[in-house]
């Protein structure tokens, strides 16, 4: 079973180590029952760019939203069921232009994480804030 403690510490620990990474603070952590919570972590990343991971666990259920933003939303992946037609429904990514992809998340914030973090160090390596 997954719970708040081990989950939090999982992505803010990955989060921290992030080399982008430069302070990471919790916004919000509820529990509501040991099967469900929420928790939104936002960190101060490189490039006047902040980073917020929003994961709220309902009984096995993840409903998850990753973001990298400076004034504008840059990168996102979430699955709110909104794009049936993306192939891998409900997971998808928005770009900095506002396009809407298939990504290969699964649910599983603590391996998706890696992920994520992975796609914004490469946005990160060509991004110039201004």
């Amino acid at each position: 079973m997954t719970s708040l403690p081990a989950l939090l510490g999982t992505l803010r620990a990955t989060i921290q180590v992030h080399p982008a990474c430069k302070r990471l603070g919790a916004i919000e952590t509820r529990e509501f029952a040991a099967d469900q919570f929420i928790f939104k972590i936002r960190a101060e990343f490189a490039h006047q760019t902040s980073f917020q991971a929003r994961v709220y666990f309902n009984r096995g259920h993840v409903d998850y939203a990753y973001q990298l933003f400076a004034d504008v939303p840059l990168l996102r992946w979430d699955n709110k069921e909104e794009f049936r037609s993306v192939a891998t429904y409900p997971h998808h990514h928005h770009d900095a232009a506002g396009n809407i992809a298939p990504c290969l998340l699964t649910g599983d914030p603590a391996t998706d994480i890696q992920a994520v973090l992975k796609a914004v160090a490469q946005f990160l390596s060509t991004y110039k804030s201004e």
